[in-house]
């Protein structure tokens, strides 16, 4: 899927001083995880939310009511954030498997890293939708934590509120 992608981009940003934070950007199905797994196959931590929800509580409408999802996943991000503070100050790399829909969002974890010693790059993966709509067909069918269910009206919910980073520093990766 990124057999293209020069990873150089990533990997001459990390030293021994600085550590680097890889935050990924996209709508589900774009592919922050598989991207992110490459990253953690060369030394990066990678921290997931989905993950996170998955090992804690299980999953979303089979082990637990989806009127829970935003309580567990907001327990998620606080635990892996203050993970990620600790990652950095013990100089970690470090890849952030979520979303980061929004402008707001990305901000703080820009100024978190960069308060915690961190630097930061932001990856927009670009996907269209009708990729996504097939990529999610195939997704939804697994049964593993980064297989979250996402119906059509969700998927549509994302898409329409998703904030798309323009002039943040961003790489942007058409996948």
């Amino acid at each position: 899927m990124f057999d293209t992608f020069n990873f150089d981009l990533i990997y001459r940003e990390r030293d021994d001083v600085t550590p680097l934070v890889v935050m990924m950007c996209g709508v589900a199905g774009s592919g922050k995880t598989t991207f992110s797994q490459i990253l953690e196959r060369s030394g990066f931590v990678r921290l997931s939310i989905d993950e996170e929800i998955w090992a804690t509580n299980g999953r979303w409408g089979i082990d637990f009511p989806m009127e829970k999802f935003e309580e567990y996943r907001q327990a998620a991000e606080v635990k892996l954030r203050n993970r990620l503070i600790k990652l950095i100050r013990d100089k970690q790399k470090v890849v952030i498997d979520f979303s980061f829909w929004d402008r707001g969002r990305r901000n703080r974890y820009k100024k978190l890293i960069e308060d915690s010693g961190g630097k930061w790059i932001l990856i927009y993966l670009k996907v269209q939708e009708h990729d996504l709509r097939e990529r999610l067909k195939v997704r939804n069918q697994r049964f593993d934590a980064n297989s979250f269910p996402i119906s059509e009206e969700l998927l549509t919910s994302y898409l329409n509120g998703f904030e798309i980073p323009q002039g943040e520093g961003e790489i942007v990766i058409d996948n």
